[in-house]
Formats: C-alpha cells, structure tokens, sequence
C-alpha cells in the first residue's frame, strides 16, 4: 500500500496537489496536525473522501514538544511497516518538519517538498531522486472544499456571445459619456427586478433622451432587451440581470478567460456561492493561478457620492471573503466601471486590494496579467 504522510497547515495546496498526482496518488493518505490546524485536517480528509482516498487524522497533543512528536511519528512508522511511504515536509510547523525528516530517514522513508508556485516536488534525504513537475489537477472545487467551503451550485463558466462582446467592448471604450444614461438604464431595471417583472415603463423625460434612448439601442441590438413604445422588456431574467449590471462581470471573466493560457490559470467561475457551515459568501469571479485564489469583485453602480452605497463597504467585504475563503495566498480585485474616492483608493491600499475603476477597464486584461503576475 503506498501512504502520503502528509503535515497539515494553513495551506492546503501543498497537501492537495500530489495526492492529484495519477503517478503519486496514494491509497491512504495520514494528516498529522495540531489542535489549531483539526478544522483544516477535517476539510482536507472531505475532499480525500470525495477522491476516494482512505484518510486517518492523527493529532498531536502539543506540537511544541519534540518528544511527544517524535513519538507519534515512531507510532506511524511502526503501525505502517512494510507499507511504501512517502512523506510530504511542505507543512506543518518547522519543529513537526525537522522531528518528521528524522524519523522519515530512520524508517527508510522517502520524503519529499512541494512548490505551489511551480507545481514541482523535490526529493529529499538519502533516497532522493530527480525532481518531478506534477500534473496539474487542481480544480476550484477541490481547492475550496480543502479549505472548508462547498460549492452551492455548479461553477458557472459563461460563455460571451459575439453581440454582448461588441456591446461590452462598446460600454468600455465610451466610459465617462456613458454613466449618465447608464445610471438611469440601471435604475430602471433594478424597478423592474424590484416589481418581479420582466418591464418597465419610462416616464416621458426617459423616453425623451437621445443618450438613454442610444444605450438602448446598444442593448437592443445586443439581444438583451426591447423597446415598445415606452416600455423596457426583457426576453428573461438572465437578460435582466446583464442589463443591471452583469455585463461588467462576463466582460471580466472573458478577459480573464483570454489570459488564462498566458498565465497557467488552471480554473476560473463566475457567480460563485460557497458555504461554510451555513455561512455563505459570493464571488462574482473567481480563479486558481499559481494554485492561489484570486477573486473579483465587479460594481457598475456608483460609489464616489455621499448617498451612494460606499466603496469601503464593498472593499471590507472583498478583504474579509480573501481572508476567510481561500488561505493566506487568496488576492483581491475590484473592477468598478466608475471612480472611486481617494480615501477608498488608501483603504484599498492597506486592505492589499487591487483597484481597476473608470478608464483602466479598457487595459483590464493587462491590469490582471500584472496582479496575478506581482
């Protein structure tokens, strides 16, 4: 039987990407960890369970105490020989790490060390052999459950059509002489979604307005509404909710989606809903690169005047999902059609969040290629 010993810690990747490994992939895996590391331990062993890998947690009772680590390992190595071990040194605490490489060269174990940012092991001790680029197998899925957080529904991986490219690239290239009549164009659709309708009428000061009047038409012709007499209407609720505002986050995906090749990125969504014991939080996009979480946040409303829904409010939630959802890697974006204020551009600065607003949308993917890259 071939068995991963494997050191938990706040990272779940390096645990999670040699077990997706077809030529490492073991039968048991055994997750040794602390009291403060259990929670992450059980999450680990879900998506073992879920791969079909037999998992044992094994906890210790003071990860400070050399003695009491050494003999929890000794127990490991007696209850397990014959059995073909490989340990995995990547986590855990430095003392666990260095207690784990001596009892592993005791037992004859080969022993190994996990770049996340390169998806490469190193062997190490005596038994150490050449290096090995792992397959890359990581999945959003997989990635989030490790960390506690299941999936509510199916990722969504939207797929933009030739007229809603033209229209985004149309409400991108015009930012400034557009917010306006978007505003009032947002607004009325947010009537429509308030009223459960799939219309809504204008008042004869909307109908009268040459520029709402030619962003309908942008829209029109784009699929996602039409315009009889005075009235708005959506073919469906998916058309409405693009029209609201959800053309700014297909727009995003398909700029991440055309440097997913440039960037290794391995998985990408959008309109996530994770859930952790009852706790849900949203992503409109989300995607793995260099086996870290990065998320987006997108926003076409406005959030630079005093009666308007504050960008600090959105910019705390963007900071509190990165640090709760996706461990220590996990970046933060938020990609909003209009400016914000300058004490949200510190705020963003000290949250280590990403600002992409107003013009900067039209370099967007770019901008991305930057923060992934950083």
């Amino acid at each position: 039987m071939t068995v991963h010993v494997c050191l938990v810690s706040a990272q779940a990747a390096p645990n999670l990407l040699p077990v997706l490994d077809p030529e490492l992939k073991p039968e048991e895996v055994v997750l040794l960890t602390s009291q403060k590391m259990r929670n992450t331990a059980d999450a680990l062993r879900a998506v073992f369970t879920e791969l079909g890998i037999r998992s044992t947690i094994i906890p210790l009772a003071d990860e400070h105490n050399y003695q009491a680590i050494e003999e929890t390992m000794l127990q490991i190595a007696g209850e397990r020989e014959g059995q073909e071990i490989a340990l995995n040194l990547t986590g855990g605490t430095k003392l666990m790490a260095l207690v784990a490489q001596t009892v592993a060269q005791t037992a004859d174990w080969r022993s190994f060390y996990v770049d996340a940012d390169t998806d490469s092991i190193t062997w190490l001790g005596h038994r150490q052999m050449a290096g090995k680029k792992l397959a890359e197998q990581l999945r959003l899925r997989h990635y989030l459950k490790a960390y506690g957080f299941d999936l509510e529904a199916a990722p969504e991986r939207p797929q933009a059509t030739r007229e809603q490219r033209d229209l985004m690239q149309t409400l991108i290239n015009q930012i400034g002489s557009l917010e306006t009549s978007l505003t009032q164009l947002n607004w009325l659709t947010q009537q429509a979604e308030d009223g459960r309708h799939l219309e809504v009428k204008m008042d004869a000061h909307q109908a009268d307005s040459r520029s709402l009047e030619a962003l309908l038409r942008n829209f029109e012709e784009a699929g996602m509404l039409q315009i009889k007499q005075n009235t708005i209407c959506y073919p469906d609720e998916t058309a409405r909710s693009f029209v609201k505002g959800g053309w700014l986050e297909l727009y995003t995906y398909d700029c991440v989606a055309r440097v997913t090749g440039d960037l290794g990125i391995r998985d990408k969504a959008a309109n996530l809903t994770v859930n952790n014991r009852g706790v849900k939080n949203e992503m409109d996009i989300a995607l793995l690169a260099r086996n870290r979480l990065f998320v987006i946040e997108c926003k076409t409303a406005r959030m630079d005047k005093p009666q308007a829904p504050k960008a600090n409010d959105t910019l705390f939630k963007l900071a509190e999902i990165c640090r709760r959802v996706g461990g220590l890697g996990t970046r933060g974006m938020l990609a909003s059609y209009r400016p914000v204020a300058d004490s949200e551009r510190k705020l963003a600065g000290a949250l280590n969040i990403t600002l992409v607003t107003g013009r900067d949308l039209i370099g967007l993917p770019d901008r991305i290629k930057a923060w992934i890259q950083s």
